[in-house]
């Protein structure tokens, strides 16, 4: 053992000697196991055994993160027990069955009593500790009948816990946080808003009433016994997607994984861009070893999968004590025997300040239109597919094979171009990958260029909301006027026109910004303000509404229809104008409100952005038959 390692392995012995943690570490350290794989194996398997330890050590002799110093991530969370979570185990079965999975899936019944924090590995035994003294504080405090209420909207279902039996599991929360910061030094946020057990969560807005029929079949009055109980996770994996193996496979070359039936695996969405189709580069939770796999030998598998159990604390409800001095101890839990204390009160500022909203986040994403004809065939577009008789033809695979009718005829097209083929399937790609990310669109809004209703339209199919939500049709989200080649307004095409082409158009929908009030090249400080004051009327429109709001217009709305929201002041035009040059096709910013902090805030978009190569046309007499 090197010098450090043994020092440091003297420090932590020496702190938690009396906490039986030695009998643990030291056959380990005895079997030739370095002190800090040792602490390495033991948070991740929760240290409970040697055998689980030890297992994890051989398994893992080949992870190149071994000897990487990267904590586990823990929480604490509430989990209810007996009649109330027999239900909701059932209702949990019942909701993927009817409705297909929701992020509710991911992780059991809980309520969440920390925020996920991270701990030195040689320093879990201390937040054991910690669960222990505040369980012993508040172990005759928890109500036998939790008082819950059903709330629903159109991405959030779940239970609130009511004020009173609330305020004591923040004090739980609170008082844990205040004892594991001290002994583990490490930074425990407590939660402190309004407590919720979440039934289902981002699912697709038609499943509302199923999934409420459903829900409302639980009893919120069920008996129940709380555990408090500490889990832990790996944190480079939070953001992947976990698969489990159903089949083993073995390597036939050197950079595949090894799979057992039964194995997890986390990968990475973003960086399969160049694996062949049918493959994937995973890392295996059981191994650490990172490789490629065939995706079709496995299944998908929830979040809490990989998480390991440490300790938990079972918290005897108040009616179900028998009355005893408070010097004696009180039922054997958990193998430990425990004195019961009556807790402090926090203070009463404290209680004024917990927040009862719960935060469900609204979302604004912005996106530009697909591919359109004339970006791909320039201006001469309009005269390629124009018959003598003024009818249109298809004249490529990428043109369109119809156009829809249009009062005036074909010749509205040429300042009002339609998407390309490519650009069809570009807008219905994108509305599968959010279907699959499981982003809850509730409302979308479409500039009047026949290019974004497309895109929308196509986006509604991917997502299979197109019969489900209306486009809503606002001119005050078009393109900077200026940019306008034919130097006037376009003549969009009418409502009834869209909606007799099959465009589920809502026709009841009042625009911020009349088609007559677009004033040809407007000036740069015209069209922000423009862009400032339709966004905020739309986003303000929806303040008690979650779910995301789908914006779908052109290349410089990503900028100007985001700006104004996060409170951002226009940028320069010139800047401007070249930031709008990189913006690609489907190129799209997103939005998330803080509600809690009465702002909003860019992140990363829910998908990806669709790359494809350059494709030139093909003339098979040029080099073929000429060659």
């Amino acid at each position: 053992m090197a010098v450090a390692e043994a020092q440091l392995y003297a420090k932590v012995a020496n702190k938690v000697k009396n906490r039986g943690t030695c009998s643990i570490v030291e056959p380990l350290l005895a079997m030739g196991f370095p002190a800090h794989t040792v602490q390495k194996a033991l948070a991740a398997t929760g240290r409970k055994t040697i055998e689980d330890a030890t297992k994890w050590l051989h398994s893992h002799c080949n992870d190149p993160s071994l000897d990487d110093p990267i904590p586990q991530e823990y929480a604490l969370y509430l989990c209810p027990s007996g009649p109330l979570h027999d239900k909701l185990q059932e209702f949990w079965r019942e909701s993927k069955r009817q409705c297909a999975k929701n992020r509710a899936h991911e992780i059991f019944p809980h309520i969440t009593l920390c925020d996920f924090f991270t701990c030195e590995d040689q320093k879990v035994e201390f937040l054991y500790e910690a669960l222990k003294k505040v369980g012993d504080r508040f172990l005759n405090t928890f109500p036998p009948v939790p008082s819950l209420s059903l709330h629903s909207s159109t991405s959030y279902l779940g239970f609130f816990v009511s004020d009173s039996h609330a305020n004591i599991m923040k004090e739980f929360a609170v008082a844990f946080a205040s004892e594991a910061s001290a002994l583990a030094d490490c930074h425990v946020k407590p939660c402190i808003k309004q407590l919720h057990l979440t039934l289902a969560h981002k699912f697709y807005p038609h499943h509302q009433k199923t999934l409420e029929q459903l829900a409302r079949s639980i009893n919120p009055g069920e008996g129940c016994q709380w555990i408090a109980t500490l889990y832990s996770r790996d944190m480079r994996f939070v953001h992947y997607q976990t698969l489990r193996a159903i089949f083993q496979y073995k390597p036939q070359n050197i950079d595949e994984l090894m799979l057992n039936a039964g194995d997890l695996i986390f990968v990475d969405r973003t960086q399969q861009s160049d694996v062949s189709e049918g493959w994937v580069i995973g890392t295996s939770h059981r191994t650490g070893c990172r490789g490629f796999l065939p995706e079709n030998y496995t299944e998908r598998a929830n979040e809490s999968d990989t998480w390991a159990k440490h300790r938990e604390y079972t918290l005897i409800p108040s009616s179900r004590l028998l009355t005893k001095d408070e010097s004696e101890p009180s039922a054997k839990l958990n193998g430990e025997v425990h004195n019961p204390i009556m807790m402090k009160s926090v203070t009463k500022m404290l209680a004024c300040q917990l927040s009862q909203n719960i935060t469900v986040r609204r979302g604004l994403l912005v996106m530009r239109h697909g591919e359109r004809l004339d970006q791909v065939f320039g201006k001469s577009w309009f005269q390629q597919c124009l018959m003598a008789d003024g009818k249109y033809q298809r004249v490529d695979l990428n043109f369109p094979t119809s156009l829809p009718k249009r009062k005036d005829g074909i010749k509205n097209y040429e300042y009002d171009p339609p998407l390309s083929y490519c650009g069809i399937f570009q807008s219905r790609l994108v509305g599968e990958a959010l279907l699959e990310k499981e982003v809850a669109v509730s409302s979308i809004y479409s500039s009047p260029a026949l290019r974004c209703i497309q895109t929308a339209h196509h986006i509604l199919q991917g997502l299979k909301l197109e019969k489900r939500i209306k486009i809503r049709l606002e001119p005050g989200l078009f393109e900077w006027t200026k940019w306008e080649a034919s130097k006037i307004i376009p003549t969009f095409m009418t409502p009834i026109e869209l909606t007799e082409a099959t465009y589920n158009i809502d026709t009841s929908y009042r625009c911020n910004v009349p088609v007559a009030s677009l004033v040809p090249s407007e000036s740069y400080e015209e069209y922000v303000n423009r862009c400032s004051a339709v966004i905020r009327q739309i986003v303000d429109a929806y303040t008690s509404e979650a779910g995301t709001i789908l914006i779908v217009g052109h290349g410089s709305s990503l900028d100007s229809f985001t700006r104004p929201v996060v409170g951002l002041p226009p940028r320069d035009s010139s800047e401007f104008v070249q930031l709008v040059r990189k913006v690609p096709s489907l190129g799209m910013c997103f939005c998330e409100e803080l509600k809690e902090e009465n702002r909003w805030e860019l992140i990363n978009p829910p998908v990806k952005t669709l790359t494809h190569g350059a494709n030139a046309a093909f003339n098979w007499r040029n080099g073929i038959l000429d060659g």
